[in-house]
């Protein structure tokens, strides 16, 4: 972790507020497939157990499957929601991403002092949350958050690749390339598909 992540979660700790829930997503852009939001408590960010913690981009796969398990055997609280593609296109991407970090949070089996999320303040939240620029880089928290997200997300959507063989799911996961846009165009748009999406609307 970075010296940006020592100077929050050591203010935070110095100041008493304990215990602090990070929080991120996966499957923002994506045209297919659900919004994956994680939210975990880590009983001290500064162990030797989250050494290895970075942005799930950062990682290869195989690291971020490792340091999932790391995450969901060691931490003090995990809670993952699902939003569907039917409520994304029902209430918007953005909207809906809130809406699940809200439920992550509220889904936590210990209550947190502190929220700490990358990207995106959590309106309507009963505690305290700060939004963290780049914050699953920079956070140890939103890092694990980001690793359960994106595990979770790719897990399902290589169950989606079996269940509808030729889109290539397992590859792209759902994100629009010249492959899925070939396979769309040649098999037709399915029901994890994200019918509020430029390129899937103009196919209908």
């Amino acid at each position: 972790m970075s010296a940006t992540s020592k100077r929050i979660e050591e203010m935070l700790r110095d100041a008493g507020i304990s215990p602090v829930a990070g929080v991120d997503e996966a499957g923002r852009g994506p045209c297919a497939g659900p919004l994956l939001i994680a939210s975990v408590i880590l009983d001290d960010p500064f162990a030797d157990t989250w050494a290895e913690l970075r942005d799930s981009k950062e990682l290869s796969e195989k690291k971020r499957e490792s340091l999932f398990d790391v995450v969901m055997e060691n931490a003090a609280a995990v809670s993952v929601i699902e939003v569907s593609s039917e409520e994304i296109d029902l209430r918007g991407v953005h909207t809906a991403n809130l809406d699940g970090m809200r439920r992550a949070v509220n889904g936590l089996s210990i209550t947190p002092a502190y929220v700490l999320t990358d990207g995106y303040a959590i309106e309507g939240l009963a505690v305290p949350n700060l939004a963290v620029w780049k914050g699953d880089a920079v956070v140890t928290a939103i890092s694990a958050a980001s690793i359960i997200a994106k595990v979770t997300r790719d897990r399902i959507m290589r169950e989606m690749d079996l269940l509808y063989p030729g889109y290539g799911f397992a590859g792209h996961k759902g994100y629009i390339t010249a492959a899925h846009t070939k396979a769309i165009n040649e098999l037709g748009v399915l029901p994890i598909h994200r019918k509020s999406f430029s390129n899937i609307a103009a196919l209908l």
